[in-house]
């Protein structure tokens, strides 16, 4: 298996994660705001991380604490979104980078991309756009999303860009997430105190129900330690455009597991489009044959 199939598959496997985490979001929302929860799913991801500081690199340094800015904004965004709309309808906004990855690569870089993968995108777009169409009109909590979509692009890129700079001495996904943890929860720290009142809310952390807990136990060890390093490691081996039509499975995880914990469900129109979604990942992965050369006489 080649390289970039292993790296497909370490996204693959990073996007059924993040798909899982809506309706974990939304159950958490209940109780804490968006600093809130990022603080503490981040602080739990860091006292893991912490330790590989130690030996860090100077360019893993630096490529992770911007990074790290990135995804933050990427995070508050998509959970003050949350707090204001469905889990479906913002993991199908969020599923938007598809499309919003290539339109800044070619805004910001002027790179061009063949047929292929455009076709895959306008199959993923209408899949999740037959997914949308189920459910209310446009609100504040989607343009939050779609904004914290156009961060989560840039973070997709960014990747990209790390990859390609460091090819000579690649840098070490794992400590790249240590980076990023640190800065996620020193915003989400300087936030909080920012708006006043502390950190007192700590206190009421403890009374969290089970299921609270479980949930964030969840974000923090497999949504953030796990998935922020497979990331980091896939993306040295699939470039962004084929990493953002994987990312583009999203909302076809995050529907089901609201169907399953949280009954949100998803009528014909829903389901097509998922199946549309799927349909355009597999396309986009398919290598057209090589044309035979003639032998010359």
């Amino acid at each position: 298996m080649r390289p970039e199939r292993f790296g497909l598959l370490a996204l693959l496997l990073v996007t059924v994660v993040w798909g899982t985490t809506f309706p974990a979001m939304k159950l958490l929302s209940q109780w804490l705001d968006a600093l809130q929860i990022i603080w503490l799913r981040f602080a739990i991801a860091l006292a893991v991380l912490a330790p590989l500081w130690r030996g860090m690199l100077r360019h893993e340094r630096r490529w992770g604490c911007a990074l790290g800015l990135l995804l933050f904004l990427a995070f508050w965004l998509q959970i003050e979104g949350l707090a204001r709309t469905s889990s479906n309808r913002n993991a199908f906004v969020t599923g938007l980078n598809v499309l919003v990855v290539p339109l800044i690569a070619m805004a910001l870089w002027g790179r061009r991309y063949g047929w292929r993968l455009w076709a895959a995108c306008a199959v993923a777009c209408a899949g999740m756009a037959l997914m949308f169409h189920e459910n209310e009109p446009w609100n504040l909590g989607d343009t939050l999303t779609l904004a914290s979509t156009v961060f989560y692009a840039l973070y997709i890129l960014a990747l990209e860009e790390c990859a390609s700079r460091n090819g000579a001495q690649p840098a070490r996904a794992s400590r790249m997430a240590a980076a990023q943890a640190t800065v996620i929860a020193l915003a989400a720290t300087l936030l909080l105190l920012a708006r006043g009142g502390g950190m007192g809310w700590l206190a009421s952390v403890a009374r969290l129900p089970p299921d609270a807990w479980i949930a964030l136990s969840y974000l923090g060890l497999l949504a953030s330690v796990l998935v922020v390093t497979l990331q980091a490691w896939g993306q040295q081996r699939v470039d962004a455009m084929r990493s953002a039509i994987v990312f583009g499975l999203e909302p076809v995880f995050a529907a089901l597991t609201a169907w399953v914990l949280l009954g949100e469900q998803l009528g014909w129109a829903g389901c097509s489009g998922a199946a549309l979604i799927v349909g355009a990942l597999v396309f986009s992965q398919i290598t057209p044959p090589a044309r035979a050369v003639a032998a010359q006489p």
